[in-house]
């Protein structure tokens, strides 16, 4: 087999120590396999650094095992062209695993160019993906508290979720406060109801009627405490990601014109993907590596399940988020498309084939700087091929027991 990278080396990585072998060629032509482990700390990735250096290594493999290839990475990196591997790819035969043999087989798959390189993006935007998904973490977790106040409502008989849309509006919280105070007359907990909600008063008076314990009074206190703390963290966290993304506003503002992506899912996408697509050489492989493609699977000239990848959960949980916002906006394409594919495949695989399709958008916007988002309009797949869709509907009232006589209608006089 072709010799691609003559002087390599293959990682085990692990959490305390890292595995290395190299391959030397001595000028006998003979082989030499020389393998060595390194503690993770500092000193010891310096000290791996100085030993392949001095075997004249120039390329180095490891796996993406969790988090523990950064520090690795982070060292080697000046020094070498160092690749992140899926460990998919790189995957040994079963009864034969040792952190040597692994090591080597890596260094084996590395020197012959079997492997594929993993997309690292620079320290700026790896900064950035951090501040953004720890945002992602902290909104989960702030859906999670609000649900678990839900759930002390209802063990105190506290319908006020039942009449106000949000239980974390200015209503709905004076009216905790004055519960959490001790307060339980219904007709001045329901006058603390602001605008459109004093609309509702009556309705408030019977679902704020409850059976309230000490016990309740403390966890209402104890999760609201948390949600303010949540909040303002988010709100800490959504000023540093503006800071960062300071230079790129033109790319957000373009990216916010897609229906159903707005700033923070915006700021995602430039976070995981990056101000520019060229690690990605078409919309096709960056769909791929967001694992928002169908996947290959035919046996036997028979066609199997399709279902997409499990890979990039950040990206691709945000665009279908936004997917399923897009659904709900009017007279838009992506909204049509959901439900054109909901009617035969369902709500999720709509989901999914919607964020595709707006992934796809992303990858020209941000491969065409120039290039602005144009909505193709809610009627775009009935204009795409009316005599069709004129066939369809006369095939449904024909059915239906009625003599249809098409007649143009007359073209609008202009003003």
């Amino acid at each position: 087999m072709e010799v691609v990278f003559a002087h390599c080396a293959g990682l085990d990585v692990h959490k305390k120590t890292v595995v290395a072998c190299v391959f030397v060629s001595n000028p006998q032509g003979e082989i030499q396999r020389l393998v060595k482990t390194f503690p993770t700390t500092l000193a010891g990735l310096e000290a791996l650094a100085a030993w392949l250096s001095g075997l004249g290594v120039t390329h180095v493999a490891m796996e993406s095992t969790g988090v523990y290839w950064k520090p690795v990475f982070n060292v080697l990196t000046p020094h070498f062209e160092a690749w992140i591997v899926n460990a998919r790819d790189i995957k040994q035969v079963p009864g034969r695993k040792t952190d040597v043999k692994d090591a080597e087989w890596i260094a084996q798959l590395m020197r012959h160019g079997l492997l594929k390189r993993s997309f690292i993006p620079d320290v700026a935007q790896r900064d950035l993906r951090d501040l953004t998904r720890y945002r992602t973490r902290l909104i989960g977790e702030r859906s999670s508290a609000s649900n678990r106040l839900q759930k002390i409502l209802e063990d105190a008989n506290i319908k006020l979720s039942s009449v106000a849309s949000n239980i974390q509006g200015v209503s709905a919280r004076a009216m905790l406060a004055a519960l959490i105070e001790g307060e339980t007359d219904v007709t001045k907990l329901a006058d603390l109801a602001r605008r459109r909600l004093r609309s509702k008063i009556p309705e408030l008076e019977a679902a704020l009627a409850g059976r309230i314990r000490e016990h309740h009074r403390f966890m209402w206190r104890e999760i609201l405490y948390h949600l303010d703390e949540l909040n303002e963290r988010l709100a800490t966290l959504d000023a540093q990601i503006r800071q960062l993304t300071a230079p790129y506003e033109s790319i957000i503002e373009r990216l916010d014109a897609i229906p159903g992506i707005d700033r923070r899912t915006a700021e995602v996408i430039l976070a995981e993907i990056g101000p520019n697509v060229t690690p990605f050489p078409t919309a096709q492989h960056l769909a791929s590596w967001a694992c928002l493609c169908p996947g290959n699977n035919i046996s036997g000239n028979k066609r199997r399940s399709g279902k997409t990848r499990h890979g990039q959960n950040w990206l691709r949980t945000a665009l279908v988020e936004a997917a399923w916002a897009a659904s709900r906006t009017k007279d838009t394409y992506l909204s049509s498309q959901f439900h054109r594919l909901r009617a035969r495949r369902g709500d999720k695989r709509a989901a999914v084939a919607v964020a595709h399709s707006i992934l796809i958008v992303v990858y020209h916007l941000l491969a065409k700087p120039e290039a602005v988002f144009h909505e193709l309009g809610g009627d775009y797949f009935l204009k795409r091929n009316a005599e069709q869709e004129e066939r369809r509907a006369i095939r449904k009232l024909t059915a239906l027991g009625f003599t249809v006589t098409l007649t143009p209608a007359a073209a609008p006089v202009p003003s």
